[in-house]
């Protein structure tokens, strides 16, 4: 039993340490292991919260543990974020400190940027190695998390010492504006404050940090009245209202001898709108017949200076607490404020604290980013999804590209080769904003996801997957698209009617997948290379008849034109752009049909090859066997009567070649092979083709001629 006490012991030491103080997250950054301050504080490595470099540094009396270590980032264009989880609808503190230390050695005072989500917080701008900077964050929770950035270095590398979170209580710190405005604390001052210590837990049970105001007084506190006395007190201040300032705190003062208390005071990120407030506590005993009684006054604000301050009769009684501020005032950068008796005060002014903060407006983020945050969850042990914060905001993901609107979209999205496994994610279909999608190299199974909510879309690239099912007749529905890659995928079915003519479209290497009208679930024989033959059978009878029609007519001029060569003929093929057909050389040829390797059919005008592109477009070659001038002459009319035919029904004929001794034609090729071997040939497989399905073949025949 006593073995067992032992060895739940560290863990209930553990337990302890970790909930001492609730709400509470102290973040070493770099940082090896746990442990807890002197304060009492329990602070935890950041390791399991980001990742990044890590540096030791030394810096002369400085000798907490958390600011011996750093984590630093590289210098790019991507932000690195801390992950922090949060209550909903509680405020917190949120504090970031940075000590520079060299821990590069390279002495370069770094300077980059701190965001909350896609908000911009800060600029840090180091000016001493030795100096720790510290920044500080009021904010109202909206969601179960915050992600602190780091970004936009302009100098040095990015890094940070120490990030913490601390929750407070009830309506501590409320304002009317918290959904829109976080607080930027600007300044927390106690004065009369009997060291150079500042204030913080456990005296302060929220670990604000209260400077005293016996510190920094060359750009901090300056231009103090003559006459002002340090006073303090060791009775119980009542402090349990409002923002509930630590008792410590409350027990110092200073008091206006003269009658007056004057202050300058440089206010970190202003001018703006600010919150500000004053404590006072009435910490010294008055006669009965004495009295305290001052006002504000603040140069350039008259209607400030007209209320009356007593404390004691506003508090309702000594050592209590009396808050007066206000919650939206405008305030510049050096502030001048004074605290002057009234005429009938036998004392002069006194005042405990201080506290101002500046309202920093929200931004709302990216239109796209709960749409994002719920794809990445799918991969979140991927390397890829660590990046954290707003998709877009202060800068956008290194696999994503946004535009430039006030909430910007996500118009690209490059995951190429990024080890997706499992269907296509559908939260993509909800980015109704972009322009490029890039899905190829992955694992991505399953069908290809019906996208006409991205209207914006232009490419798609979902090539070397493991897709299956058919190429979704949707696709026509995006007014935009342009390029459509999906080959070596395992996809089937049919090619919607038209896509190709619309659109860059690259299927090869899905043996299933072919092109061609399909009127039936179940039959999807496509007309072949027989409609092909028919139509050039056809369009060589009528040619003949109108030539002969034109002999009787006009002999003098077929004599004439009969007697030019046929290359002339050729070459106005090339002068009609809207019409003319390409004209491959032979070399093309023969490098796509592996010098005429693969006989796929033979007929009167001679020999069929398969070929196959460098762009990977199927073809099929007809070889002329007569180099006959009569022959020539056929082949001249054949190209300059189907560079002018394009019908869905048809064969797609390419192109020609003619060379010496060489005369080609060239067509798209059609995988299910001809009409006659469907009705007649090994292809019918004990099946005929009914005589519907027939007179559907024979309509379409006829609507490409």
């Amino acid at each position: 039993m006593g073995s067992w006490l032992l060895l739940l012991f560290p863990l209930l030491l553990f337990f302890h340490a970790a909930s001492a103080q609730p709400g509470f997250l102290s973040l070493d950054c770099g940082g090896p292991a746990n442990f807890t301050d002197a304060l009492g504080l329990s602070w935890t490595s950041d390791v399991n919260f980001i990742y990044g470099e890590v540096a030791n540094i030394s810096v002369a009396n400085e000798t907490r543990k958390q600011y011996t270590t750093v984590r630093h980032f590289p210098a790019d264009s991507r932000k690195y974020c801390y992950r922090l989880d949060v209550t909903s609808r509680t405020r917190y503190l949120l504090r970031a400190t940075f000590l520079y230390g060299d821990f590069d050695s390279n002495n370069v005072y770094p300077k980059f940027d701190i965001s909350v989500g896609p908000t911009h917080w800060s600029t840090i701008v180091i000016s001493d190695a030795n100096t720790i900077e510290s920044i500080e964050l009021i904010f109202l929770a909206s969601s179960s998390s915050i992600s602190v950035c780091l970004s936009n270095a302009t100098t040095g590398k990015p890094f940070i010492s120490t990030l913490e979170l601390r929750q407070f209580n009830g309506s501590v710190y409320f304002t009317a504006f918290e959904n829109q405005f976080y607080l930027s604390v600007s300044a927390r001052i106690n004065f009369g404050a009997d060291s150079v210590d500042p204030v913080r837990y456990p005296d302060d049970p929220y670990d604000r940090i209260w400077e005293s105001d016996s510190v920094k007084k060359a750009n901090y506190l300056v231009d103090v009245a003559a006459g002002t006395k340090k006073v303090s007190t060791d009775m119980p201040i009542n402090v349990n209202i409002d923002e509930r300032p630590p008792e410590k705190v409350m027990q110092t003062a200073v008091v206006g001898m003269n009658g007056s208390l004057t202050y300058r005071l440089n206010l970190d990120g202003f001018p703006g709108f600010g919150w500000a407030f004053t404590y006072f506590a009435e910490i010294e005993d008055l006669d009965p017949t004495e009295s305290r009684k001052f006002r504000l006054v603040l140069p350039g604000n008259p209607e400030m200076s007209k209320a009356v301050v007593n404390i004691e009769e506003n508090a309702q009684g000594k050592y209590r607490l009396y808050e007066p501020g206000y919650t939206n005032l405008s305030l510049p950068f050096v502030l001048n404020f004074r605290f002057g008796k009234t005429s009938d005060s036998s004392r002069g002014p006194l005042l405990n604290a201080m506290e101002i903060n500046k309202y920093l407006e929200k931004n709302d983020g990216s239109l796209d980013g709960d749409v994002i945050s719920g794809v990445i969850l799918l991969y979140s042990t991927t390397d890829w999804a660590q990046e954290g914060g707003d998709p877009c905001l202060p800068v956008p993901w290194s696999w994503v590209q946004c535009n430039s609107d006030a909430r910007p979209q996500i118009i690209k999205l490059s995951l190429s080769s990024k080890n997706l496994s499992g269907t296509v994610p559908s939260g993509l279909t909800k980015l109704t904003g972009l322009v490029e999608l890039w899905l190829d190299g992955n694992s991505l199974t399953g069908p290809i996801p019906d996208i006409t909510g991205c209207t914006a879309l232009e490419i798609i690239h979902l090539e070397n997957n493991q897709l299956t099912g058919e190429l979704p007749s949707s696709l026509l529905n995006l007014p935009n698209l342009r390029e459509l890659y999906v080959q070596n995928n395992m996809l089937s079915g049919t090619i919607p009617s038209g896509i190709n003519r619309k659109v860059t479209l690259n299927y090869s290497g899905n043996i299933n997948l072919h092109e061609g009208a399909r009127r039936g679930r179940h039959m999807g024989i496509i007309i072949g290379l027989s409609v092909g033959a028919a139509v050039l059978l056809i369009t060589t009878i009528v040619s003949y008849l109108l030539m002969q029609k034109g002999k009787k007519r006009h002999p003098e001029q077929e004599q004439l034109r009969d007697s030019l060569p046929v290359q002339r003929v050729i070459s106005t093929l090339n002068d009609a752009p809207g019409e003319a057909a390409h004209c491959f050389t032979s070399l093309e040829i023969e490098d796509a049909t592996k010098k005429f390797e693969k006989k796929i059919g033979s007929g009167g005008f001679g020999v069929v090859y398969y070929g196959k592109m460098k762009d990977g477009r199927e073809i099929a070659v007809k070889v002329l066997t007569s180099n006959s001038y009569q022959g020539k002459r056929e082949f001249s009319n054949e190209v300059s009567l189907l560079s002018r035919i394009h019908h869905r029904n048809l064969v797609q004929f390419l192109g020609f070649c003619q060379e010496v001794g060489k005369s080609m034609l060239v067509y798209e090729f059609m995988h299910n092979g001809t009409l006659k071997e469907h009705l007649y040939g090994p292809l019918k497989r004990g099946r005929s083709i009914n005589w519907i399905r027939r007179l559907e073949i024979a309509e379409d025949a006829a609507k490409g001629l």
